[in-house]
């Protein structure tokens, strides 16, 4: 018998049923990360978008894993998947990844991820920090320039909202001022909505033309209304002998 014949199969990471994130901040940004970015690039079929799924980044090593927060890789199918192997995928590695940070976790975003994602060619690297426990200020960005990582520096708007623009996904970062972070699209002028947030404002669009009608509704009956005062006023002056229709002299 060979004996190679006895070796045990690789096993690489799939889900195991975990939670997603350690806190409420972290895993409401992940979804917003992940959901607002699928909704932006729906059109395209070759978006890949995910987040806390189990990326393996080298066959043969079950160990070279990560589990970016958000990421999106350009130039592969838009198909769910349990899992994201690198060289099943025509070896394309993330394009951008973001990484919603916490004291727990920055030594690991701020030191080891850094290493790697370098190492793998990941074009863009963020990391957003949305309890403030270490980052100041809160987002931080990175760009690969010649296999090496550059520090992007966030721009103060006007009103004390930070932003850092992603040259990857054509879009800026922006923490507002109440600290939330949002993706900004500056060719719409408009951020990016989850479909949460999607779904609420076609409500609120939804109660405001139901208003406006009930509005034009009660208009049109106070026309109408008048109409037929006016209307019984002239006959009454018919009544009298006046003709309501002749112009004062």
């Amino acid at each position: 018998m060979n004996p190679s014949s006895l070796k045990s199969p690789l096993i690489y990471p799939e889900p195991d049923g975990a939670p997603m994130a350690e806190s409420d901040p972290a895993r409401d940004y992940l979804i917003y990360g992940v959901e607002a970015l699928k909704h932006y690039f729906n059109p395209r079929s070759d978006v890949y978008i995910s987040g806390n799924l189990w990326l393996s980044y080298e066959q043969g090593v079950p160990d070279a894993v990560v589990c970016p927060d958000v990421f999106v890789v350009f130039g592969v199918e838009n198909r769910p998947r349990r899992s994201y192997r690198v060289w099943e995928e025509n070896n394309r590695i993330p394009d951008w990844i973001l990484e919603v940070t916490s004291r727990s976790t920055h030594r690991t975003d701020e030191r080891d991820k850094p290493l790697l994602y370098a190492q793998m060619g990941v074009r863009e690297y963020f990391q957003y920090d949305p309890s403030g426990d270490y980052l100041n200020p809160p987002l931080r960005g990175r760009r690969l320039v010649e296999a090496e990582y550059e520090i992007l520096t966030p721009e103060e708007l006007e009103g004390g909202m930070l932003s850092i623009p992603s040259q990857v996904l054509g879009l800026e970062l922006r923490v507002l001022t109440d600290g939330r972070l949002r993706f900004f699209d500056s060719v719409s002028g408009e951020y990016l909505r989850s479909p949460e947030e999607s779904e609420q404002e076609r409500i609120q669009e939804r109660i405001r033309a139901e208003q406006e009608r009930i509005r034009a509704e009660r208009e049109r009956i106070r026309a109408e209304r008048a109409e037929r005062e006016l209307e019984q006023l002239r006959n009454l002056l018919r009544e009298r002998g006046i003709n309501p229709d002749n112009e004062p002299t």
